[in-house]
Order: C-alpha cells, then structure tokens, then sequence
C-alpha cells in the first residue's frame, strides 16, 4: 500500500481543499447557497487532481532518476517511497491515472449540469497535470505559471462555475490569490533542487537566473497576492471581510526576507519554506472566511 499512498503525498493534500473553500467560499456570496452534494463533488474532484499531479511526478522523477539525486526536505524532493524500489513505480502511475480519471468523471457530471465550459477548464487541468513533469518543468514561464494556474485559475473559477453554472469576476479575482502563492510555493521549493534538476533536463528560474533572482520574483508575487486581496475590496468584487486574508503579512514578510537574504543557504531557508506552506493554506481561507462573514 504504501507505494500507492506513498505518491499521493498526503500532508500536502490540504491545498486542494483551501483553493475549493475559497471558490466555493465566493460562490455562496455570490449566490446565497448552494448544493451540498455538488460542493463534496468540488472537494473530491480537486483531491484527486492533486493525488494525480503528485504521484505523476513521483512516476516521472523515478523513471528519470532524478528521486535518487534530490536533497530531499520535508517541503520538497518528493515522497522518496519510490526511490527504495523503483521496480514499484507502475503503482504511482496507476495512482496518478485513476485519481485523473475520477476527477475527469465528476468533470462530466458538471458538464451534463452546466454545459461545455467545464470542460475546457477540465481539459486545461487535465493538460497541466499530464505534462507539468515531462514537458513544463523545461518552460521557465510555464514552469513558474502552471502550478497557480492548476489550483487558483483552474480550479477557483472550476469550483464557482460547478456550483453557480456561470463564471463572475468575483471567482477571476479571487483565484488570483492561489495563483500567486501556489506558483510561489513551487518556485520556493525548486531552491533545494535546482542543482538535481539541472541533471535531468529542467529548465526552471532558479536553473535559468539563480537564486537569488528568482527570490525577488518570489516576493514581487507575495506582493501580486495582497494587491489582488485589497482590489477585490475596492473594485467591491469581494465584501470588506476579505481583507481578512491581509491577516497572513505578518508571516509573508519574513517569508519573503528569509528568501532573499538566504536563497543559497538551505539550512537558513528552511524556516521560509515551511512559512511559505502557511501562506498557502492560510491566506485563502481567511479570505474564504471573510466571503462567507460579508
């Protein structure tokens, strides 16, 4: 069992929910309610696009090689369940396919709901989790983007549109938020693996410019996430309440010092990178919180 469990990374699961409360967290405000059974469809389709991204690149970092060269880190450098018997990685590429494919199931179950948008989203998902390992890891722009556009621009707008049948620009607004800080929490976790990625082909910032560069497009997006926070309040797409998610400052900034100031000592970016998963799950809640207070 652990060779299928072991991929799917479960500490790291609780994202998908955060990004779904916050998509459904816009949807109830928009709307007023919803259906309950649509929303645990919401929780379990993003679950499982996680479980399949995850153990899609366990299967891709095994078969390259790269699993047995990684500094591995309680943030990065994968599980490592494959790395003490590689012969058991057809087991995370059944895990990936089976979770892709539940997830693509409750896709159709919106689509015959709602129409045919759901599944260009759907398809786009599908895309990033597909070749996020084999090809977007050696696009530095799609590398950076791909994640925040998995969990905020995908899956934010999938969640609203699932459970309302429209798209509104209060659901674009917010899924700014996960988009920031999940492509943040990437690129934040390629520090310790840059010089093994390297090896096997990547091509991401901290290979293309360093580290040190690529801390200041980690903070210029710490920066992108709040300003998307206050001008959904003053565009007033959001109520007031979702300031709430400026709560998570007090940690974004010596987030964001501890990387610029410790890029290239990963004993000393240790601290950042667990403040950095904070953010993550934090800041959207907070701001989903505020969206069902206001």
């Amino acid at each position: 069992m652990k060779y299928i469990i072991g991929p799917m990374r479960l500490p790291f699961l609780v994202l998908a929910p955060a990004c779904v409360f916050l998509g459904m967290a816009a949807a109830i405000w928009a709307v007023g309610s919803i259906n309950s059974w649509h929303a645990v469809l919401c929780f379990a389709g993003g679950v499982m696009a996680h479980i399949s991204v995850n153990a899609l690149n366990e299967y891709g970092d095994i078969k390259s090689g790269l699993d047995t060269k990684t500094t591995r880190t309680p943030f990065s450098g994968g599980s490592g369940v494959l790395a003490e018997d590689p012969s058991k990685a057809p087991y995370a590429l059944a895990t990936g396919l089976v979770s892709a494919a539940i997830c693509a199931a409750i896709g159709v179950y919106f689509f015959i709901l709602h129409g045919w948008p759901i599944l260009v989203l759907g398809a786009l998902g599908l895309f990033v989790i597909v070749t996020y390992t084999p090809w977007l890891n050696r696009q530095p722009v799609l590398c950076l983007l791909a994640p925040g556009m998995g969990f905020g621009t995908l899956m934010v707008n999938g969640t609203y549109f699932a459970l309302t049948g429209v798209f509104s620009w209060t659901a674009l607004l917010v899924s700014f938020i996960p988009f920031f800080l999940v492509s943040n929490l990437l690129l934040l976790n390629q520090f310790p693996d840059a010089e093994a990625d390297k090896t096997v082909g990547r091509r991401h910032f901290p290979i293309l410019i360093g580290k040190k560069a690529s801390a200041v497009i980690f903070t210029a997006f710490l920066v992108g996430t709040y300003v998307a926070i206050i001008l959904g309040v003053v565009l007033k797409l959001t109520p007031a309440w979702a300031l709430l998610g400026l709560a998570t400052i007090i940690t974004a900034i010596p987030t964001a010092k501890g990387a610029l100031q410790h890029a290239d000592d990963l004993p000393k970016l240790m601290p950042s990178l667990g403040q950095n998963v904070l953010l993550n799950l934090l800041t959207p809640v907070l701001m989903g919180v505020g969206l069902l207070i206001g």
